[in-house]
């Protein structure tokens, strides 16, 4: 079993800057690659971000544009999504989730393939 734990979000006016972690426990957190993923007011829960198990590879989706960046300490057992020039649309509960090194990367953002998930942590954007 994988435990994982969100902390670091808030409220930030728009424009502003957020990072987020996630913290693990239960299994080698290097034999995990990670995803990070949002449900805003109203929507279906989306992919954000994904690292594999090294760090050497990172996916975003199209909507970051360059603003976010996630990286991980395994040596912490930790993930971060460091979010930058922050919009209200960014307004959500964000998600870290877990799921095994040896799975393809190509299924990287797909929720069902990630069977651990943190319990979310709210962001919200103001304007």
């Amino acid at each position: 079993q994988v435990l994982l734990v969100e902390s670091g979000g808030g409220l930030v006016q728009a424009g502003g800057s957020l990072r987020l972690s996630c913290a693990g426990s239960g299994r080698t957190y290097s034999n995990l690659s990670m995803g990070w993923f949002r449900r805003a007011p109203g929507k279906e829960r989306e992919f954000v971000a994904a690292i594999n198990w090294s760090g050497g590879s990172t996916d975003y989706a199209d909507f970051v544009e360059g603003r976010f960046t996630i990286s991980r300490d395994n040596a912490k057992n930790t993930v971060y999504l460091q979010m930058n020039s922050l919009k209200p649309e960014d307004t959500a509960a964000y998600y870290c989730a877990a799921r095994p090194a040896e799975s393809r990367w190509s299924v990287r953002e797909l929720q069902s393939y990630y069977p651990y998930w943190g319990q979310g942590t709210q962001v919200t954007v103001s304007s």
